[in-house]
């Protein structure tokens, strides 16, 4: 058999005589410029390409007053936008924020029954010095989407009076108004001529209402309108043992075609409560947004902004 030897490095192509390794100090050996300038453009395509592939900084956010400022110009867009949407000549003027002191409300002169103390305030106006007015809606005959929509979008605040025999047609949509923040208070049962009937009849109207939005609504009413603005002491009476605190009533209606006034001088103070109703074109020769649409124009073109009521009792 053949055995085939392979050379080492020790031993390759040593058929010469060997030479022996040098000894002493060695020259150094300097890189070319050509060879320094590739080693430099290495390096510098090292750190490129490291710097490229490392991850890219996570979370960084704006400083708080950036947010601040942006989530403002978002809304005053939108805010814009809806002003075009729903065809209002004007932005409407905003509310000054709600008073740390709430103001003592009194009933008004010539509203009170013969023995009113005690019993919850009759009143029309707010005491205050803001430029402000209060709306209002009564009963729930209308109940069109349309209305949430518009309120929503312009960001207008209002105050229901409900009834439940026209409630009852759909409590979801009154659902609707109260998770975008409006409360909802009592107008009765059925809306009868209350100083037509009896203590006893009255207090089942008020508490049987009260019961109502209670189930519905989850929360008493401390709030309460009379139907047709009509009452005696039996009514007061029967509405504070049903857990009500007062009895608004109002110092202007606004329809779809028209205001009326309660005021010799048919004109607007600071602190008007203004009365409408949820109607359509069944009874109106216009929708609730049309109603709406007069309302913000009159009171924008005298100054004044739309306040919540609740805020101010």
């Amino acid at each position: 058999m053949r055995l085939v030897r392979q050379a080492d490095s020790a031993s390759s192509g040593a058929r010469g005589t060997a030479r022996p390794a040098p000894t002493g100090p060695q020259p150094t050996v300097r890189p070319s410029r050509a060879a320094a300038r590739t080693a430099l453009t290495l390096l510098a395509v090292t750190a490129l390409a490291t710097a490229c592939s490392a991850p890219a900084p996570k979370d960084i956010k704006p400083a708080a007053g950036q947010q601040a400022a942006a989530k403002l110009r978002q809304e005053q867009r939108a805010h814009a936008a809806a002003v075009k949407r729903w065809g209002l000549s004007k932005a409407p003027l905003l509310a000054p924020p709600a008073p740390a002191k709430k103001p003592h409300i009194d009933t008004r002169d010539g509203f009170e029954v013969d023995d009113h103390e005690g019993l919850p305030p009759v009143f029309t106006t707010i005491p205050t010095k803001d430029k402000v007015v209060f709306l209002t809606i009564d009963d729930g005959a209308e109940k069109d989407p349309a209305f949430l929509r518009m309120m929503s979008e312009l960001k207008i605040p209002y105050t229901a009076f409900l009834s439940d025999y026209l409630v009852k047609e759909d409590y979801g949509y009154f659902k609707k108004m109260q998770a975008a923040g409006v409360s909802l208070n009592n107008h009765t049962l059925h809306h009868r001529f209350m100083p037509g009937l009896s203590y006893a009849a009255q207090k089942r109207e008020i508490c049987g209402m009260q019961d109502v939005i209670e189930k519905r609504y989850g929360k008493r009413p401390t709030l309460f309108r009379p139907p047709f603005g009509n009452y005696n002491e039996d009514t007061l009476r029967a509405a504070k043992a049903c857990g009500i605190k007062a009895a608004p009533l109002w110092n202007e209606e606004v329809f779809v075609d028209r205001w009326e006034y309660r005021e010799w001088d048919r004109d607007l103070r600071p602190g008007d409560i203004v009365l409408s109703h949820f109607r359509g074109k069944e009874d109106w020769e216009g929708t609730m947004p049309d109603m709406v649409r007069r309302f913000l124009k009159l009171i924008t073109d005298k100054g004044y902004a739309v306040a919540r009521l609740e805020d101010y009792l």
